[in-house]
């Protein structure tokens, strides 16, 4: 393990495209499916399907065969937009720490660099009842198209057929946004509503996403990708430790304990998989139970405090009812100080639940210790080593 992380040498010339993410990441384990390499190709020869199981870019165009592509150095010569806009691809932490807080995170920063902590809900009722622990990113994409900072904003959102199933959404305004609310726990690569935003000709947009998706945003903006990554104005990070495949509904939800995906109103991760039913009746599932279920794209993912968000969020306190809050960019405390200020968010300081505090720590020690050896060094920079068990002794005769 190294005990310091260095500052990136100055970068030359990049010519790492396709061939290379495709054999460094895509076929390694490392790809999270964010879709970021998706929604930025400038010759759209990069697919996705957004199923169970698939979750991965893949090359569209035969000429070269699913690993290289025409449009990279080579034949064709030229495009490196995919490696640029990944961040998973080599020295991704580095870059993107770089180039939003002119630094790289020290050793003790498990959890990513951060101006402010805070314990936050929303102060208009519905959108706390609504919403996620409190509803604080429903009162927060409210207030940032209200006061002009974004058109619209990548979302998930939900099948008409299928209200656990979930799909990339662009939600235009406050209705669209609270329709939006609350979580889900499969994957739903939020990027691809891009492309909608693109056609729809909005260039100032909010990412809602998990870490793997909002690293993606600064990665390629130190990376200079160029005009694909300019709609990305305000970066709203998800704690995550891991999604589910959506099989769980059917094979162990429905199958050992009866509880059907239709008649599911609310979940929730509070060290249990937590479910709410239209009968009114409330269960808990032991994780442990869930792993098996556990999403390709999550086994080897080291980012669990969503370390390259504007503001990060989550609800792993003691409270259902409050959003642990990470502050990390200048432009998150402008917003968060004016939401404030505003009354429009309640918030008090993220010291005062414990829990929380300790639960941030260890869960981004445990997201990163995920991480291969073979890869990149950075995530893993200060990682305490596992503790080992003590064995138990005999007993005295």
């Amino acid at each position: 393990m190294t005990d310091t992380l260095e500052t990136p040498a100055q970068a030359g010339r990049w010519t790492a495209q396709w061939k290379e993410l495709y054999a460094e990441v895509i076929t390694t384990g490392l790809c999270t499916g964010c879709a970021g390499c998706v929604v930025t190709c400038p010759h759209d020869v990069i697919g996705y399907e957004h199923v169970e199981g698939k979750y991965k870019p893949f090359h569209i165009e035969e000429e070269l065969g699913l690993d290289n592509c025409a449009h990279g150095f080579g034949a064709g010569g030229g495009c490196t937009t995919c490696t640029r806009a990944c961040p998973r691809f080599r020295a991704w932490e580095p870059s993107a720490d770089m180039h939003l807080f002119g630094r790289v995170r020290e050793p003790d920063e498990m959890g990513g660099i951060w101006r402010q902590l805070l314990l936050t809900r929303a102060a208009d009722d519905t959108q706390h009842q609504q919403g996620q622990d409190g509803g604080f990113v429903t009162a927060m994409l409210s207030w940032l198209m209200d006061n002009d900072y974004i058109d619209a904003a990548m979302v998930s959102g939900v099948e008409p057929d299928d209200a656990w199933k979930a799909k990339p959404v662009l939600a235009h305004n406050k209705e669209e946004v609270l329709a939006t609310a609350g979580s889900r726990y499969t994957y739903c690569a939020n990027p691809l509503a891009l492309r909608q935003a693109k056609e729809e000709g909005l260039d100032r947009l909010a990412l809602v996403g998990m870490g793997c998706q909002t690293s993606s945003p600064p990665t390629m903006w130190d990376r200079k990708a160029g005009k694909v990554s300019k709609p990305f104005l305000f970066n709203i990070g998800l704690l995550c430790s891991k999604t589910f495949d959506d099989a769980i509904f059917p094979e162990l939800f429905e199958a050992k304990y009866g509880l059907k995906k239709q008649d599911m109103v609310k979940m929730n991760i509070k060290g249990a998989f937590q479910i709410w039913m239209k009968d009114g009746s409330f269960h808990e599932i032991d994780l442990k139970e869930c792993h098996g279920w556990t999403r390709e794209g999550c086994t080897h993912c080291p980012d669990f405090a969503a370390e390259h968000a504007d503001i990060s969020t989550g609800g792993i306190g003691k409270d259902n009812d409050w959003t642990l809050t990470i502050v990390r960019t200048e432009l998150g405390e402008e917003v968060i100080n004016r939401m404030i200020s505003e009354g429009v968010i309640i918030a008090r300081p993220a010291q005062e639940d414990e829990v929380a505090m300790k639960l941030l720590r260890t869960l981004s020690i445990v997201s990163r210790r995920r991480w291969p050896e073979w890869a990149d060094k950075a995530p893993t920079v200060g990682v305490p080593p596992p503790k080992k068990k003590v064995e138990a002794q005999p007993a005295a005769h």
